[in-house]
């Protein structure tokens, strides 16, 4: 439950006005997230016909067969809602959380906190960094009296802004990858140029400054915190009735024991292999670890169907992204859009120029790897003929990938399932961050 919490009031910085405008404006005029997707599917669709002279059945064939092509990771970004969620509600999980809670006691330490750890999450996996910032901010919220709830998850969203500089940064390992599309064009370019370049380090570690400050900034702006009521966990009653044998079955330790440690040892036998960190591998993890902590399938299902519940965005929403990224690609429009940036850049500027429109072509096409497939042949072949850094040119790409994510409710949807809040209640702060952080990474890119 939210409720306000009054504070006196004090007299607002610039800072602060714009903090105000942007979360009133946000606040009134943005929709539900499939409302924006259902516009942005009938303007792109208008778009194709109009400026690339295709008809509308053309239009209706692209949005249909691109409608299917994300089915597959729309299922594991729901599991990884889901067992993220339920190894949240695990006894052993709480406690951590609680623990690493217990280190803010002010609203200040606590949205310093939230943003620490959701960057380094999110730095070693982006899907790990989703869930474990919302869960950790929810935790804040109900310690740390006078914090606003909205910021903590905006705070907890701000951190995914570094996953693609990571080490699950789809762009840098993809070019590392032997096999890659762009191999016999550009060869293979190692992650000691990308990810461990120096531009790249300087960027992250100047990330962990900037972003804490900007939400602590934030922070200070918001006259009328709204905060969570703390809620204590109240146990459900036992059955105090004779079990039956399937109930027992069901309650029983021994069968979520066994094949707990059984999918546990196959993360274990993975690992041995070789086998590197992925979503898949993730998501096995945190299921098998899920039903282990609770001890037996009864506990996990019970979990499970309350995780479901805030599933249905991301299940119905993706589908559509889906279409919308088939039209843009298929009619030509996204290609069209980066060659625009291309044809104005030089050696020195396209790099700026990549960051640009990766930001504004990521707001049509929410998938770092879809996106790539489009937009990365034209900015390679950009930057061998201008002679241009390629290894920077990719990353630049990669950050502007990441940055417009935060005015992208696409990606914020585990994080407000889990928060039980709406996406306009934290995307004005979230366009503060992209505006901030924006300037330092474009600023960069032209100086460096």
């Amino acid at each position: 439950m939210l409720n306000k919490t009054m504070t006196a009031p004090e007299r607002k910085s610039v800072f602060g006005h714009l903090t105000h405008g942007c979360t009133r404006l946000f606040d009134r005029y943005l929709p539900d997230p499939l409302v924006i997707v259902v516009l942005i599917t009938i303007a792109i669709m208008a778009a194709g016909i109009v400026l690339k002279g295709h008809t509308a059945t053309a239009m209706l064939n692209y949005w249909t067969d691109g409608f299917w092509t994300l089915h597959a990771f729309a299922m594991q970004m729901v599991l990884i809602l889901v067992t993220g969620f339920v190894v949240a509600t695990t006894p052993l999980f709480k406690h951590l959380v609680s623990r690493i809670a217990s280190g803010a006691t002010t609203p200040a330490s606590a949205i310093i906190l939230v943003t620490l750890v959701s960057l380094a999450a999110s730095w070693l996996n982006w899907g790990i960094g989703l869930v474990v910032g919302a869960i950790l901010a929810k935790e804040l919220a109900r310690r740390v009296a006078g914090v606003d709830y909205r910021l903590l998850i905006s705070s907890a969203y701000s951190g995914f802004l570094i996953w693609h500089a990571g080490l699950s940064g789809s762009v840098p390992l993809a070019l590392a990858t032997p096999g890659n599309f762009l191999e016999a064009n550009i060869g293979l370019i190692p992650t000691s140029l990308t990810l461990f370049s120096n531009f790249n380090i300087s960027l992250v570690v100047a990330l962990f400054i900037v972003l804490p400050l900007t939400n602590y900034l934030l922070m200070k702006s918001i006259d009328t915190p709204v905060t969570l009521t703390a809620q204590a966990d109240t146990p459900k009653p036992g059955n105090t009735e004779a079990l039956r044998p399937a109930e027992r079955i069901e309650q029983a330790a021994w069968p979520a024991l066994f094949i707990a440690l059984l999918g546990l040892a196959g993360v274990v036998a993975y690992a041995v292999q070789g086998g590197g960190l992925n979503l898949n591998i993730i998501i096995f993890a945190l299921l098998f670890t899920g039903i282990g902590l609770h001890r037996n399938l009864r506990n996990f299902l019970d979990q499970m169907n309350e995780a479901v519940k805030g599933a249905s965005g991301v299940i119905i929403q993706f589908p559509f992204y889906a279409g919308i990224m088939g039209m843009m690609s298929q009619s030509g429009l996204a290609s069209d859009f980066a060659q625009l940036f291309v044809d104005i850049s030089s050696a020195q500027t396209l790099p700026a120029w990549s960051f640009l429109s990766a930001g504004i072509i990521n707001m049509f096409i929410p998938s770092g790897g879809g996106q790539w497939a489009v937009q990365g042949p034209i900015l390679m072949e950009a930057a061998q003929a201008l002679n241009a850094d390629i290894p920077k040119v990719a990353m630049a790409f990669a950050w502007g990938d990441s940055w417009t994510n935060m005015l992208q409710p696409f990606w914020a949807l585990p994080a407000l399932a889990i928060a039980g809040l709406k996406a306009r209640d934290i995307m004005g702060y979230c366009a503060i961050v992209m505006l901030v952080t924006g300037t330092m990474i474009g600023g960069a890119l032209l100086l460096s």
